[in-house]
């Protein structure tokens, strides 16, 4: 905080801007708070990279993510809010605020309050192939895209509770649910694990990775290697789902905040926003490893802006 010159002080900054950042801003601006947004890496959030969202309420047409978020960051500045394509590279929480965020730029915000909605990032297997085939057949999102498999096989990487899950959701579309795991046996737990070895449309590929997804502009299959022999084989599918968990955006925060093994941010029990730090409050998947949905990221963005406005109030 010495370059004074390079401050600049705010009563609000929300960092994030997808479901959950982009509803904060909304409710803010509406009670005059003047928010500033910090869009971050991925302006509108992952949404922004998924071409086609049908279970968002009140489109009973689909609607392309981009556009859903466009139309959420334009309500917000229509009441006020400012969006800012910058990242924070470094965050100084103290309890009670001031909170000192240094972005990339070397810019400094001095904040009364903060929301932090960094959203979740998927955990892929990094193949060049699977990068390249997102949203043409490549998802981490089961309840985001399952129905777009009607009738055709897929597979699913990952051998945790979240691949069981997705997994048995699958089986409501798709002809086949192939699961490929690197162990021999699952790391989900008992019950997840016995409901998905049991159901007549999954078949498991054990001791195996995925080398690459197949396809030149749509997904036609996988290319498997057995971890114990070495032995190649394809399996063919239509849809490739990595299951193999999410990691919250959430490492600058991690020596102020208390958040949980896997780094999710652990919010107050009584169902509010608030975190382990007085005038920080946390809305969306950075503090939600069950739901990650935009409908559930949008309210938890509520609610933060909602708990922050009161805050302020009570600290005028």
């Amino acid at each position: 905080m010495s370059d004074k010159k390079s401050e600049s002080k705010e009563d609000l900054v929300i960092i994030g801007s997808g479901a959950a950042g982009l509803t904060a801003a909304i409710y803010a601006a509406r009670a005059d708070l003047n928010p500033l947004i910090l869009a971050g890496g991925v302006p509108g959030g992952l949404l922004t990279l998924t071409s086609d969202v049908e279970n968002y309420p009140g489109f009973p047409e689909a609607i392309n993510g981009f556009e859903l978020m466009d139309n959420f960051k334009k309500q917000a500045e229509r009441f006020g809010a400012r969006n800012e394509s910058a990242s924070v590279a470094a965050a100084e929480l103290n309890s009670g605020g001031p909170q000192l965020l240094t972005l990339e730029s070397g810019q400094k915000i001095v904040a009364r309050a903060l929301i932090i909605a960094t959203g979740a990032s998927p955990r892929w297997l990094g193949l060049e192939s699977e990068d390249r085939l997102k949203n043409k057949g490549v998802s981490a999102c089961a309840t985001c895209d399952g129905a777009f498999f009607k009738d055709v096989p897929v597979v699913v990487v990952g051998g945790g509770d979240t691949a069981m899950e997705e997994a048995l959701f699958l089986t409501k579309f798709a002809a086949k649910v192939t699961v490929i795991h690197r162990r021999d046996e699952l790391r989900a737990s008992k019950i997840m694990a016995d409901r998905a070895l049991s159901h007549k449309k999954i078949e498991f590929v054990w001791d195996s990775v995925v080398t690459e997804v197949l396809g030149k502009d749509e997904v036609t299959g996988v290319s498997v290697k057995n971890v114990k022999t070495g032995k190649p084989s394809k399996i063919s599918c239509e849809g490739y789902f990595a299951a193999l968990g999410h990691i919250p955006n959430t490492s600058i925060f991690a020596n102020a905040l208390k958040t949980d093994k896997k780094g999710f941010i652990i919010l107050r029990d009584d169902g509010s926003s608030y975190t382990s730090m007085d005038g920080v409050f946390a809305a969306g998947d950075c503090a939600d490893h069950v739901y990650r949905q935009a409908v559930t990221a949008a309210g938890m963005g509520c609610r933060a802006a909602m708990d922050a406005e009161r805050w302020l109030a009570d600290h005028a």
